[in-house]
Formats: C-alpha cells, structure tokens, sequence
C-alpha cells in the first residue's frame, strides 16, 4: 500500500513539473472560478431582488414542504451554466496538456481554440450533466434518510463512469452518450488504480497547504495579541494563497487526468512522467 501511495505521489509530483513547465495553464482555473461568479451573482441577484422571502416560504409549507415550480427551470439552468463553465475551462486545459505531451508549446489562446472548438459536444456534455444532477438532487430530496445515501452512491458511480469523459471530449470530438461508452470501455480495458494517483495528489496538495493554514494561524494570533494591522494582512495573504491552491489543485487534477487518459488509451506515457509509476497505478484487467 505504501509503495502505490508512493507511486501516486509520484504522478502527483510530474504533474507539479507539467505545471512549472507551463505556468499559464493556471488561467484556466482562474477564468473558470471568475466565470462561476458571474453565473452565481446572474442568478442571486434577480432572485434576491425579485423574490419575497416571506411569500417563497409560506408557498413553500402550502405545497407540504416544496418550493414552487418555477425553482426547478431555474436550477436546472444554473446547473447547465455552471457545468458548461467547469467542462468548458476543463476542456481547454486538457487540450493544453495535450499539446504539451504530444511535444508542442501549449499557449492560452491554443486551449481556448481547442474548447470553442468542441462547443457542440461540450453544450450537450452540459446538458446531460445538468439533467444528471438535478435527477440525483430530486433522489435527494424523495426520503430525507433513504435517498441521500442512494444519490451519493449513485453519484459516484457517475463520477466513474465519466471519469475520462473530458478529454475524450477533446480528442474523440464524440456525443455524450459515446463519450459515456468510451469512458467506461476505457477503464475496462485498461483499469487502473487511478485512485493511487488522485490519492497521491490529494497528499500533495495537502502538503501545499499547510502555508495556507500557518498563515490563517498567524492572523488568528496576531489579533489575538492586539497587532490588528498585522492580522489584516496575514488574512489578506491567506485569502490569496487559499484562491491560488484551489487553482493549482484543480490544474494538477486535470493535468494527471489527460496524462491518465493519454496512458491509457494509447498505451503512452506522457513526456515529464516515468513509466514505471504508471505501470504500477494501473493494473491490466484479467479480461
């Protein structure tokens, strides 16, 4: 277990080096994060404006603890904006990636080129994620006790399924349902402990941020002490470190995920990571 930690970890530190290698990928987890805000506050601000509080919730005990109809368009279209936003950002960072394995030199504008490109398969991808997450918030909600537990099991089964989705989104230019059936053939083909290299990753990143936490900490104690100024700033610096972790996190998630998928699909190794680490993170089925 330890020596496939190890190996995980790993992947983990190659992707840190695909990373270095190509800072500007950090972009795109940057205009997914500022783009999410916009769909978030296109969304809170005309609810907030234009729904009473008093009058939703008193609709709401009037038809036994469920909110009116007009919430479930409404969520869907944020669940659709958000999706295509994630998928969209993801896409371009998996086509960046790409370039960089297949030897090119990956730019921003490459990535967003790549991504417009597939915006038929990604609005549909969208579409059908959408109408996933509403199904599975509907299981949710069906039995306090029961459907919970049943929405998150099938959720990561979902999660699964779909785990190669994106970048055969961008290499495969296929439909949803194709991509599923391509997803799933390639975990069965050549199933691998994919989890050993999130795991790695997740250790990694943690080891990140533990300056984000010390800096949270020394706020704490500087206030604590009276030297507000300092506090201020510390928090400030937090704030900041926090936001530029989150964006490393979720690069280095799609970087190992397009180096996973080039392995296996092609059975290559993406340049900056070691064969023997992938050997060990997957393991051939007996099939």
């Amino acid at each position: 277990m330890f020596e496939r930690i190890s190996r995980g970890y790993h992947l983990a530190r190659s992707s840190w080096g695909v990373l270095l290698q190509d800072k500007h990928l950090l972009w795109f987890p940057f205009v997914s994060g500022l783009l999410m805000l916009l769909v978030i506050a296109s969304f809170a601000i005309p609810i907030a404006t234009l729904v009473d509080p008093q009058q939703f919730q008193q609709q709401t005990e009037n038809n036994d603890g469920k909110p009116p109809v007009w919430v479930y368009p409404v969520a869907f279209a944020f669940y659709f904006c958000s999706y295509f936003v994630i998928i969209f950002c993801n896409s371009a960072l998996v086509g960046c990636a790409l370039i960089r394995f297949n030897g090119g030199e990956p730019s921003v504008r490459d990535g967003f080129r790549i991504a417009f490109a597939r915006l038929p398969q990604i609005f549909t991808w969208a579409l059908v994620s959408a109408t996933v997450g509403m199904a599975l918030k509907a299981l949710e909600g069906a039995n306090e006790k029961v459907g919970i537990w049943v929405s998150r099991i099938l959720g990561a089964a979902w999660s699964i399924m779909t785990y190669f989705v994106v970048p055969v989104l961008v290499v495969e230019k296929v439909g949803p349902i194709e991509a599923v059936s391509r997803s799933v053939a390639i975990l069965r083909k050549s199933w691998g402990e994919a989890a050993v290299g999130n795991l790695g990753l997740g250790l990694f990143m943690f080891l990140l941020f533990i300056p984000v936490i010390l800096l949270f900490v020394g706020a704490g104690l500087a206030f604590n002490a009276g030297i507000a100024p300092v506090g201020i700033a510390l928090v400030v610096a937090g704030v900041v470190a926090f936001l530029l972790h989150a964006a490393v996190s979720t690069a280095l998630n799609t970087i190992l995920l397009a180096a996973l998928y080039k392995y296996a699909a092609d059975q290559q190794v993406a340049p900056g990571f070691d064969r023997q680490a992938f050997e060990g993170a997957f393991s051939r089925s007996p099939a």
